[in-house]
């Protein structure tokens, strides 16, 4: 394993104060050394070298931990390449966790992962999230998947009692949060720092509002 991305991605978790445990980490670089390994084929992100992967793909996806503490089940809608959910899953091993993409290759690569990476609390499904009805989670996460608008009525199908969305977004999202339904409250919204990563990140909380 290479000495410069364990220090990157070691270096990086620190100043997250996040800290896995020395198997975690090795196995986040491995689910990095698959992503590197499968993208000519499946296509999963544009970006080419682990030394970018870590800090676009795991740190950032690892933003999303201080948010599902207490949890037990959740849901990585338009999943992709894995992001957040397996970085999640590796570090989370007690949270269930449900990858869900409509592209059949990229949930291809998805199922290889989970193989080859141990991850049991990981579940793949393949399909279009309007479809998804045999399924309640506490908590539906996406990194770009969709406007928030969309993300909304697209996914409350999918929460469960006192479930919630984390919407992982770029820059602070203004004008989609103008277009938020009335029955939905934002509860939180913070800016993110992520190690290495010089773009804005914010997330976003949100629940339907007592009653609706």
């Amino acid at each position: 394993m290479d000495a410069d991305l364990k220090s990157r991605l070691k270096d990086g978790l620190q100043q997250m104060g996040l800290a896995p445990d020395a198997g975690q980490q090795l196995l986040l670089l491995e689910y990095v050394a698959l992503l590197t390994k499968w993208n000519s084929t499946y296509n999963l992100t544009a970006l080419r070298t682990p030394e970018q992967m870590i800090h676009h793909h795991l740190l950032d996806s690892l933003t999303l931990l201080p948010y599902i503490n207490g949890v037990k089940t959740l849901m990585d809608v338009g999943s992709g390449g894995g992001m957040p959910g397996i970085p999640t899953a590796i570090c989370r091993p007690d949270l269930h966790i449900t990858l869900l993409d409509s592209n059949t290759k990229k949930t291809a690569f998805l199922q290889q992962a989970v193989i080859e990476l141990g991850l049991p609390n990981v579940t793949v499904a393949s399909g279009r999230v309007e479809t998804m009805h045999d399924k309640k989670v506490d908590v539906v996460t996406s990194r770009a998947f969709a406007q928030l608008d969309d993300f909304i009525a697209l996914t409350r199908h999918l929460l469960g009692e006192n479930g919630y969305w984390a919407a992982m977004k770029g820059v602070y999202p203004y004008e989609e949060l103008a277009h938020v339904p009335a029955d939905v409250d934002v509860f939180q919204i913070e800016r993110l720092d992520v190690p290495g990563l010089a773009a804005e990140r914010h997330m976003v909380l949100m629940r339907p509002k007592r009653g609706n």
